[in-house]
């Protein structure tokens, strides 16, 4: 750990440390009440080695799949850390967010979306909306696709079928609501929309896919349209915001481009073109400043942009990274995820292949603490060291059964949550 400064310190311990130091000078405080007072400052360098954060959306706050939660426990006995809580939440893909206490996802019960909020400590649940919704679908893979976006006291989902909500955290209640089909003359993916919506000061903002409609940003608080532009066909993917020369951008995955935008009104940038089987451009680009990391599966491969206010080119492009459903995540200077079914580690900057494993089938991840925390396609969860130099497992355990577990894992507050196609559990990490 880096040693802290005075200043650099938590409040509570730089008024200790003072008060340690000033009336020890003058001789007016016991050992035994010095001791204490050590004792305590060293709880209080422990306490603040332990960092818990929300995830409040799909990838968590920045949308990397990046937590900054430290302390947790990445090594655990067999079998697996504590289950907390298992419950059914209707069938579907959609991953969790949580924010305030509370958990939200979604899922399909008998052709009826569920939006539900539990208790993310005991999992009972709070409030469901539900709403008519066809979950069959004649390509397969059948429910729910997006993962809520909570904001201040709002939550935000999409169905498969583009049915946009704006729900009231409290009650469930529907403040305002869009459908992408009737609204926009949206053109629905094959497999569904599956963008979570994006929040951006007042904003929301979502791939819509419609003609001048490719992106709609609305008022977040009441649902009326800010601006809509492009007339792209969605992908897979979920919307990217970043800063460019001093220009509040948007990098949106579509079906057959990867275009940038303008935040305040849309208008576009650049355009790359990206046509892969069947539109499924679904990974969510990882964005370091100018250069932006675009993979996608079905043997199509990757490659890294970089980008400008007025145009994109390739820095390299080859075939080592194909996310098919699931994103790679970012660790200095090094990109780590799913080559379809081969975990990798590639250098960021060339592309080169690191290292790989093929433990885990078609899974999902995310980084927190110097630690992957992995996920495998048929419910088995695994952490390992964050490492280009070879895979370095340290824990591992089958926590739910069945096949296709694609929801990526989250880590919030000491507990991580996974999901099979029905059934969502919750895991105890807090540090002891």
């Amino acid at each position: 750990m880096n040693e802290l400064t005075t200043a650099q310190r938590p409040i509570k311990q730089r008024q200790m440390m003072t008060a340690i130091m000033t009336k020890t000078q003058v001789g007016k405080v016991p050992r035994t009440q010095i001791f204490a007072w050590l004792a305590a400052l060293g709880g209080l360098a422990m306490a603040s080695a332990v960092v818990a954060e929300d995830w409040p959306q799909w990838r968590g706050p920045a949308r990397t799949g990046i937590s900054v939660e430290k302390g947790w426990l990445a090594q655990w006995p067999e079998g697996g850390p504590k289950k907390l809580w298992e419950t059914e939440v209707g069938i579907g893909y959609s991953s969790v967010a949580v924010a305030k206490g509370r958990l939200y996802t979604m899922g399909n019960f008998e052709e009826k979306d569920a939006v539900t909020c539990l208790d993310a400590e005991t999992g009972k649940v709070i409030w469901s909306h539900r709403y008519d919704c066809a979950s069959k679908d004649p390509n397969g893979y059948h429910g729910t696709r997006v993962t809520p976006t909570v904001e201040s006291n709002r939550v935000y989902t999409v169905s498969r079928h583009g049915h946009l909500f704006c729900l009231d955290t409290a009650t469930g209640q529907v403040i305002w609501s869009k459908d992408f089909k009737k609204n926009f003359s949206g053109k629905m993916p094959t497999w569904g929309w599956s963008g979570s919506v994006l929040i951006e000061k007042n904003w929301a903002l979502i791939e819509v896919g419609g003609p001048n409609a490719a992106v709609v940003a609305f008022n977040k608080l009441n649902g009326d349209v800010i601006w809509q532009n492009g007339s792209d066909e969605t992908g897979y993917s979920s919307l990217m915001p970043f800063d460019l020369e001093g220009e509040r951008c948007l990098a949106v995955f579509s079906k057959d481009h990867f275009v940038g935008r303008k935040m305040k009104d849309g208008s576009e940038l650049w355009r790359h073109p990206w046509k892969t089987s069947y539109g499924v451009n679904a990974a969510t680009p990882i964005i370091e400043g100018n250069k932006i990391f675009i993979s996608s599966g079905y043997k199509f491969g990757c490659a890294l942009l970089e980008v400008s206010l007025k145009e994109v080119k390739e820095v390299w492009r080859n075939k080592n990274m194909q996310n098919h459903v699931n994103s790679c995540v970012l660790w200095q200077g090094h990109l780590y995820g799913f080559d379809e079914s081969r975990l990798r580690c590639l250098d960021f900057k060339t592309g080169e292949v690191k290292w790989e494993t093929g433990d885990f089938g078609k899974g999902s991840l995310m980084a927190a603490d110097g630690k992957l925390i992995i996920y495998s396609q048929r419910g088995k969860l695994a952490t390992a060291e964050i490492s280009p130099d070879s895979f370095k497992l340290i824990s591992s355990a089958q926590i739910l059964e069945g096949k296709d577990t694609w929801a990526p894992p989250v880590l919030a507050n000491g507990r991580i949550y996974v999901r099979s196609l029905s059934k969502l559990a919750c895991l105890d990490v807090k540090a002891k």
